[in-house]
């Protein structure tokens, strides 16, 4: 069952289409549901993805389909996709479309050690991030500080974006809390029943813990970097 956000975001995206041929931008959704932020919006659509009723087009900028609706009723057909009604609802324009510049604004959570691990600060602070970066789910941004990950081509003042999980599979990235007081960025690996958190710079060794010493708090989805 959808909350009536998520209804009426449905419901707004349906008409767009039907009137353009082409998705609202995450500006327009923002202001027509009257929302603070655009994070506000990704969850909605992320929300919406993961119950089925919205997909996002692979290599499109702002390009959404919408799967069924609330009562799970197939789409109604529109100009787009008369002639096949599987079809993405996008009309083929007359010219190339632009690239969209939709942004997303991220929780930043602090400083990520990437060397030996240092405290995980939490503040108010947010990034701009591409929504074309992320995909479903809940994210955060995390500072990276160290030259431990330099090797996966992780550097001192990244910018790691995090999906928020509480799960990872062996050799991936991940923000793992240790001892339930210090964050690190490493890749995962489990080894004789012990958690091992590897670096990717030969200069440090693997860090060792008891599975109850540690908790993954997120997979890296993508780095933002800037150049001065």
């Amino acid at each position: 069952m959808l909350t009536a956000k998520q209804h009426e975001l449905l419901l707004y995206i349906q008409r767009k289409l039907e009137e353009t041929g082409i998705s609202p931008s995450f500006e327009e959704m923002k202001e027509a549901l009257d929302l603070k932020s655009k994070s506000g919006v990704h969850r909605l659509i992320s929300a919406l993805e993961e119950r089925g009723f919205l997909r996002r087009l692979p290599n499109r900028a702002r390009a959404l389909e919408v799967v069924k609706q609330p009562d799970n009723q197939p789409v109604r057909a529109t100009a787009a996709n008369d002639q096949q009604t599987l079809a993405p609802m996008v009309r083929a324009p007359s010219v190339a479309p632009q690239p969209a510049n939709d942004v997303i604004e991220v929780p930043l959570h602090g400083r990520i050690a990437a060397g030996v691990p240092i405290e995980a600060l939490e503040d108010s602070r947010s990034l701009p991030v591409p929504a074309a970066l992320l995909g479903a789910g809940e994210h955060y941004a995390l500072e990276v500080s160290g030259d431990s990950m330099i090797e996966a081509g992780i550097f001192d003042g990244d910018y790691a974006l995090v999906k928020r999980t509480s799960t990872a599979r062996d050799g991936e990235i991940v923000v793992a809390l240790i001892r339930n007081e210090e964050a690190t960025l490493k890749y995962l690996r489990r080894e004789n029943g012990m958690i091992r958190l590897d670096p990717a710079n030969a200069a440090y060794d693997p860090q060792i813990y008891r599975p109850d010493e540690v908790e993954v708090q997120g997979k890296l989805a993508g780095l933002l970097r800037r150049y001065h």
